[in-house]
C-alpha cells in the first residue's frame, strides 16, 4: 500500500508506524471482506435466481397451450414415447424410471381427463413395443407397474385434495362457531339493554326519575354480565375446553357463590367426550338456564342433571318456584339455545314442571 502525504508524516513516529500499519491492514481487510461479500452475494443470488427461474419456467410452460393442449402435457407425452423407445432398444433401468416419473407427473400435475391419455399412451406404447420385438409378454410387468403408479399417484392426489377440503371445512366450521358464540352472547345482552334504555327514556319524559334510574341500573348490569360472558367466551376459545362434567361443576359453583343457594350436579351414565360443538351447546344451555334462575326465581336452588347414553346426551336444569318476585325477561337466551340445539339435531324444551321450571336439552352423542 502506498501511503499519501498524511500517512507519510505519520510514519516518522513509532505511533505513526503503528497507525499506518493499522490503516493498511484495515484497507486490505475491507477489500477482502468486500470481495468475499460480493462473491457470497453473487452465489446466493444465482442460486435463488435459478430456483425462481425453474419455478417460473414450469409455471409458464404449464400456461402455454397448443390447440388447447398444455405444452407441458405435450412434453410429457414426448418424454413417454422417448422412454419407451430407449427402454426397447437398450433394456436400461433409467428409461423405465423416466417413464414411470412422467406418468406420475402427469397424474399429480394435471386433471384426470388430461392425465389419462398419458397413461394410455404409456401402456399402449409398451404393448406396441413388445409386439414389434416379437415378445408381447416381455413388457407385461412394466405395464402393470405403469398402471400401479398411475393409480397410486391419483390416490395420493385425491387424499391430498380431501385433506385440504377437510381443513377448509374445519376453518369454516370454527368461524361459524365463533360467530354463533358471539351472537348468542351479544345479541341477548344488547337487545335487553336497548329495551331498558328505551324504557328509561320514556320514564324520564314522564318525570318518573326513580323508575328510570332503576331501568338504567338494569341496563348497566346487563352490560356488565354481557362483558363477562364475552370475556369467558374469548378465554374458552383460547384454551382447551375442560370435560363436560367439570365445566358444569364450575357453573354450579358460580351459581352458589352468586345466588347464595345450593346447586346440585348429578351425572349419570358412562362419561365420554362429545364433539366440541355439542359440549359447547350443553354448557351454554346450562349457563343460560342458571342465569335465568338467578334472574327470574331469586332465592331458589337449582339442580343440574347430565345423563350420558350411547346415542344421546340429555341435560336438565330444574328449579322450584320462588316466593320472591324476579325480574321480567323475554327469553332471548333460550331462543338462541333452541336454535343451537336444532343445528346439532337435538331438541330443547323449557316450561313448568312439578311446581317448578325445567329446561331440557337432548342432543346426539
Amino acid at each position: 500500500m502506498r501511503p499519501g502525504p498524511a500517512a507519510s508524516s505519520r510514519l516518522r513516529t513509532p505511533g505513526g508506524v503503528a497507525e499506518a500499519g493499522a490503516g493498511a491492514g484495515t484497507g486490505t481487510g475491507a477489500r477482502a471482506g468486500a470481495g468475499t461479500g460480493a462473491k457470497a452475494g453473487a452465489g446466493t443470488g444465482a442460486k435463488a435466481g435459478a430456483k425462481a427461474g425453474a419455478g417460473a419456467g414450469w409455471g409458464e410452460l404449464r400456461g402455454l397451450q397448443v390447440f388447447g393442449v398444455p405444452v407441458a402435457l405435450i412434453a410429457l407425452a414426448l418424454a413417454v414415447i422417448l422412454s419407451i423407445v430407449l427402454s426397447t432398444l437398450t433394456d436400461g433401468g433409467a428409461a423405465i424410471g423416466a417413464l414411470l416419473i412422467c406418468v406420475s407427473l402427469a397424474v399429480t400435475r394435471f386433471t384426470l381427463r388430461q392425465a389419462l391419455p398419458i397413461g394410455l399412451l404409456a401402456v399402449g406404447g409398451l404393448v406396441v413395443a413388445g409386439a414389434i420385438v416379437g415378445n408381447p409378454a416381455r413388457d407385461l410387468p412394466l405395464v402393470l407397474s405403469t398402471c400401479l403408479i398411475f393409480l397410486l399417484s391419483y390416490a395420493a392426489r385425491q387424499r391430498k385434495a380431501t385433506r385440504a377440503a377437510e381443513a377448509r371445512e374445519a376453518v369454516l366450521a370454527e368461524r361459524a362457531r365463533i360467530a354463533r358464540e358471539i351472537h348468542d352472547i351479544l345479541a341477548h345482552s344488547l337487545s335487553a339493554q336497548l329495551v331498558h334504555l328505551e324504557g328509561a327514556k320514556l320514564l324520564l319524559r314522564a318525570e318518573r326519575t326513580a323508575e328510570a334510574l332503576d331501568r338504567v341500573t338494569q341496563a348497566r348490569d346487563l352490560a356488565k354480565s354481557g362483558l363477562d360472558e364475552a370475556r369467558r367466551a374469548v378465554q374458552a376459545l383460547r384454551e382447551d375446553p375442560p370435560a363436560l362434567p367439570v365445566a358444569l361443576r364450575t357453573l354450579a359453583d358460580d351459581f352458589e357463590s352468586a345466588a347464595h343457594q345450593t346447586c346440585t350436579l348429578r351425572v349419570c351414565g358412562p362419561e365420554h367426550r362429545l364433539p366440541p360443538e355439542t359440549e359447547l351447546a350443553l354448557v351454554r344451555t346450562a349457563q343460560e338456564a342458571l342465569t335465568n334462575v338467578r334472574r327470574h326465581a331469586p332465592g331458589s336452588p337449582a339442580t343440574v342433571e347430565l345423563e350420558f347414553d350411547r346415542l344421546w346426551c340429555e341435560l336438565r336444569i330444574t328449579n322450584p318456584a320462588s316466593p320472591e318476585k324476579g325480574s321480567p325477561g323475554g327469553g332471548y337466551g333460550l331462543v338462541g339455545m333452541r336454535e343451537r340445539a336444532e343445528l346439532l339435531g337435538g331438541t330443547l324444551s323449557a316450561g313448568e314442571r312439578d311446581g317448578g321450571f325445567q329446561v331440557r336439552l337432548k342432543v346426539p352423542a
